[in-house]
């Protein structure tokens, strides 16, 4: 269609265009818009407008519920925190206390393992100490009997064994303390 013809249909009343003003169309549209908001109002306005508010208040009721258990579950948060940090600083506490145990056992086994060591260093200075003594008391007695031997053939007749015996013995001692 063309624009000659969409006139020609506008001129012969076929009705006006969808932008064309018509006055008793724009008043039954109130018309029936009013009537139908006064039933509205009537039958389903209060339904509607109740359950909003009971809505409402449930969303309140569940947003002061979830606050409440927000600040329970921050609550609970610092509680586990702060026993946590205390279960650390126990753990501390305990690990410095095995470790100082530890040391002092550690010392306490060394000392123990020094004294002993110091003991039988001791045991054997004494077990040789003895056996020298032993050792010079026997090479005493011999080089006294040699010495008793040898005076005995060189005087060619045997002396009295305790007297010969105290001589000598006093010799060796002169001759110990001199050197």
């Amino acid at each position: 269609m063309t624009l000659g013809m969409l006139a020609v249909l506008a001129a012969e009343g076929g009705g006006g265009g969808p932008f064309s003003v018509n006055p008793g169309l724009i008043l039954w549209t109130w018309v029936v818009f009013l009537i139908f908001l006064f039933f509205f109002r009537k039958t389903f306005w209060v339904t509607i407008v109740s359950r909003a508010e009971e809505r409402e208040k449930t969303i309140a009721g569940q947003l002061a519920q979830a606050e409440q258990m927000n600040a329970e579950a921050r609550k609970l948060l610092d509680e586990q925190k702060k026993a946590t940090a205390e279960a650390r600083s126990a753990a501390q506490t305990l690990l410095a206390e095995a470790k100082a145990a530890a040391d002092k056992e550690r010392a306490l086994s060394h000392e123990k393992a020094k004294q002993e060591q110091e003991a039988l260093m001791e045991r054997a200075r004494r077990d040789i100490a003895a056996e020298r003594d032993k050792a010079v008391a026997d090479l005493r007695r011999e080089a006294v009997d040699l010495a008793l031997g040898a005076a005995a053939k060189v005087v060619g007749q045997r002396l009295d064994a305790d007297a010969d015996r105290k001589i000598v013995l006093d010799y060796l001692a002169k001759v110990e303390t001199s050197h």
